[in-house]
């Protein structure tokens, strides 16, 4: 059982003169990984006049890079992703032997191949003082230890949103007990490296759609369909690969995170990256989700109205089989039978 639904996403930049554009780069396309099926995929720049090269970056993440010749008073980009939420188990996975149990080391080669998400780059005393608080001594299964470091951070951390650019660092997020998604991402990056454990960061789409019904017991998530740019964390686990990890929610990564980018540090993870001269700006952004097919299933059977349009076809199909004379009987299967 499937939905297949339309992202649309449109960032819009207005500027009070004609101004010169460097080049941009766009990190807005599903990145190779995804586990969500993608249909299509169009991305529209304006100004029209322009020379775009898609490339991979060294992290495999697509992106494409922008040359404007002219000066332009508006700058957009509009995305559109059909893509096919199916149900996914974060849990459908197993592990290496010897990384079952936390604490574990990668094999040395593996080590040398993840070497930047390896890479601990703060230790404040803050930070230092979170990690105390985790139990080392006591091996217990890895993907239990990961769901509660999870589900600790997201108690841990007030979410919020915070259009200011870039990412606080890990002490300020810690101190204030408030941040936005790329802020926990961040810090639970940090955070796993510390341990030992390889971890990248992660930009992408999140869809929440609304349930068909309400919960008996937690919550029910959104009142309605919903999905906008949202930061994560992956781990790399030995058997499983990058496995996502959304401390926003305190849960793993489901078919409703669509990576885009996953980069050993935010800033190369950035949806767009550009100049301008100086000038006053106007930005704007959107994004909506629109349900385009959807199989009817128990919480969500046919409306009235769409078994009506059942019926009525029936009909025009019983009256064309009359029309031209089509007999049919009903055997092992339905079988036509001449007119002699």
């Amino acid at each position: 059982m499937s939905i297949r639904v339309a992202i649309s996403h449109s960032t819009k930049y207005r500027f009070d003169r004609p101004v010169g554009l460097s080049p941009h780069v766009v990190r807005l396309r599903p990145a190779p990984h995804t586990r969500t099926p993608i249909h299509e995929y169009s991305l529209k720049v304006e100004p029209a006049e322009h020379f775009v090269n898609w490339q991979q970056d060294p992290f495999g993440n697509f992106l494409a890079r922008f040359v404007f010749p002219s000066k332009a008073r508006q700058l957009s980009f509009d995305v559109e992703v059909i893509a096919e939420l199916s149900t996914v188990n974060p849990f459908d996975f197993f592990l290496e032997e010897y990384a079952e149990h936390f604490p574990f080391k990668y094999a040395p080669d593996l080590a040398r191949e993840l070497a930047p998400y390896l890479e601990v780059e703060e230790q404040g005393l803050r930070l230092q003082r979170w990690l105390a608080g985790v139990d080392r001594a006591n091996r217990m299964g890895t993907v239990d230890f990961l769901v509660a470091l999870n589900q600790r951070l997201q108690r841990d951390i007030e979410y919020t949103v915070r259009m200011e650019p870039g990412v606080q660092s890990c002490e300020e997020t810690l101190e204030r007990g408030i941040g936005s998604c790329r802020d926990s991402g961040w810090l639970l990056v940090q955070i796993l490296r510390h341990l030992g454990l390889a971890a990248r960061f992660v930009s992408g789409y999140l869809v929440q759609l609304s349930a068909d019904q309400k919960a008996l017991d937690g919550p029910s998530g959104p009142e309605t369909d919903f999905t906008d740019l949202h930061a994560w964390t992956e781990v790399f686990l030995p058997g499983a690969g990058w496995v996502g990890l959304d401390p926003t929610s305190g849960l793993f990564a489901g078919e409703g995170h669509i990576p885009l980018a996953c980069t050993p540090r935010p800033g190369s993870a950035a949806p767009i990256v550009g100049y301008t001269d100086k000038c006053e700006v106007e930005f704007e952004y959107h994004n909506t989700v629109t349900r385009i097919h959807e199989d009817p299933r128990v919480t969500r059977p046919y409306t009235d109205a769409q078994w009506s349009r059942i019926l009525l076809l029936g009909d025009r199909i019983d009256d064309r089989l009359a029309r031209h004379d089509v007999r049919l009987t009903l055997g092992g299967e339905p079988t036509f039978v001449s007119i002699d």
